[in-house]
């Protein structure tokens, strides 16, 4: 943390470490026999603070969170995510550094979840504070994160941008976490598609898997993309596939079905080799599936 290696901190040095950081449980922790003002005053009425200043403070983080018509209200009454609320209040009262939230969503459905994830994208903003989030969510990284580093086996194994690391995963383990975020082929697509080594007929149709990474920072060209596929007129045919953006910048995957000429005069793998050369010029990675 700030190039202090934590893991070699002896125990009064974690102790003023662990001041700097607020923490986010994903089950709340709240205490049950409090009121929302009395837990997330209890860390400074435990280091001592002033109740006019604990007052003052908690009142600042009730409007902050949007519970200061709940300050009296005890946990059993609260919803998941008004809990959760009352939780990043907690973690603030102490003015942190770092606000630490450990799968601080996974317990909340998804409509909460994206109100949740606004709040830490308006603390972050507000009160210049580095909102860490472990998630095994990519919907949540995608939504609300800056930068994602992807641990295996307790090392980092993958970091950068997020629309980086999304658009071109390097490691096995990042590719495994975003699988529910790729457009891979429907079933039935998959069961038609056929060998490039066993292409005969002049007129099958190649599907080629096209990839926009957003490493050029440009909007995809898909009517350029059409054109540079068409040959001697013939169709093109986005068959499965989208486009998304993360931090400004669009990425994705299509599959794209392109029609052999019978009558261009050249074989069926120069063909395709001409295509792979065309489409590249409108895509950052392009390669054959098949044909159908």
């Amino acid at each position: 943390m700030n190039g202090v290696n934590v893991g070699e901190l002896a125990e009064r040095g974690l102790v003023t470490l662990r001041r700097r950081i607020g923490m986010v449980f994903q089950h709340f922790n709240l205490l049950s026999a409090k009121t929302v003002r009395e837990n997330i005053a209890l860390p400074l009425k435990i280091a001592g603070v002033p109740k006019a200043a604990i007052d003052k403070k908690v009142d600042a983080l009730l409007e902050l969170v949007g519970l200061a018509a709940k300050r009296d209200a005890y946990p059993a009454s609260l919803s998941g995510g008004q809990k959760q609320r009352v939780g990043i209040a907690r973690a603030l009262v102490t003015e942190p550094d770092i606000l630490l939230c450990d799968e601080a969503t996974s317990a909340l459905d998804p409509e909460t979840t994206q109100a949740i994830l606004a709040l830490l994208r308006d603390i972050n903003r507000r009160l210049n504070l580095t909102v860490v989030l472990i998630t095994h969510e990519m919907q949540v990284i995608r939504e609300v994160c800056d930068t994602v580093a992807v641990i295996e086996r307790g090392r980092v194994v993958e970091t950068g941008p997020v629309w980086r690391v999304f658009g071109d995963p390097q490691h096995n383990a990042t590719r495994a976490l975003l699988r529910t975020l790729v457009h891979d082929l429907p079933a039935d697509l998959a069961d038609s598609v056929k060998p490039l080594t066993d292409i005969a007929q002049a007129d099958a149709r190649v599907l080629l898997d096209v990839r926009f990474t957003g490493d050029d920072a440009r909007d995809p060209d898909l009517a350029g993309l059409a054109s540079a596929l068409s040959i001697d007129g013939s169709g093109v045919s986005f068959v499965h596939g989208g486009i998304d953006r993360i931090q400004g910048r669009a990425q994705g995957r299509l599959i794209v079905s392109a029609q052999m000429s019978a009558s261009e005069g050249a074989t069926v793998r120069a063909q395709i080799a001409a295509l792979l050369e065309r489409a590249r010029n409108h895509a950052n990675r392009v390669e054959v599936l098949g044909y159908v």
